[in-house]
């Protein structure tokens, strides 16, 4: 079966500008070939508006989902963006797009591969592509202008937000295993505001601070 890629994704992304309005991140999402970050046998789906499993119980997260949370990090071009959970690669790409530098980390060692040789394909030079560590987050380049992590978690992670600039914004799925809030936190020097963007549903976020696995 003959897909018109370009045409699939000019059609998604025309979608999502119904309620996505930051331009950089459509343009981001529009300039990058989503069919490569999913399985072989997925890639006639690849720009419909869902999530795809992409093996190891986990999934390349739904489009309007990724735009939505990129959106909320308010990126200029300049920052320093962590990513907790790689998965596929395609949200490091988007970033990647929007940022200074991304370092993205990942607890499955065969996705952090195909991550990074995806990524390595396409030419980006400003992602670095980790194993996870016991402690979330990437400690040792810390602080980061803006994280986003693509896993739920029970709370939010006092390690990430540890990790975080001051004026830096942490997007975070909190809730329960099957179903959370998506919320933007914006670190302050004596108080975080925190603004609840809406229901969704992730993969549990594996680590010290999140859940155990099971």
């Amino acid at each position: 079966m003959d897909i018109d890629f370009e045409a699939a994704r000019a059609e998604l992304i025309e979608h999502l500008s119904t309620e996505i309005k930051d331009e950089r991140v459509l343009a981001a999402m529009h300039s990058i070939p989503r069919e490569l970050f999913v399985p072989p046998g997925s890639r006639h789906l690849a720009y419909e508006d869902s999530p795809l499993p992409i093996g190891y119980d986990q999934t390349i997260s739904q489009p309007f989902i990724i735009a939505l949370m990129t959106e909320a990090l308010e990126l200029t071009g300049e920052e320093r963006v962590l990513e907790v959970g790689t998965g596929s690669g395609y949200q490091a790409a988007i970033l990647a797009k929007l940022a200074r530098c991304v370092i993205t980390t990942e607890r499955v060692p065969a996705l952090a591969e195909a991550a990074k040789h995806v990524l390595d394909s396409l030419g980006f030079t400003n992602v670095e592509v980790h194993l996870a560590e016991e402690t979330l987050g990437w400690q040792r380049e810390a602080p980061y202008d803006a994280i986003m992590v693509t896993a739920g978690a029970p709370r939010v992670p006092t390690d990430l937000l540890a990790q975080l600039a001051i004026r830096g914004r942490l997007v975070i799925p909190v809730g329960s295993r099957y179903i959370q809030e998506l919320y933007k936190i914006t670190k302050g020097r004596k108080k975080n505001i925190i603004q609840n963007l809406g229901g969704c549903r992730f993969v549990s976020l594996i680590g010290k601070g999140a859940w155990e696995e099971e």
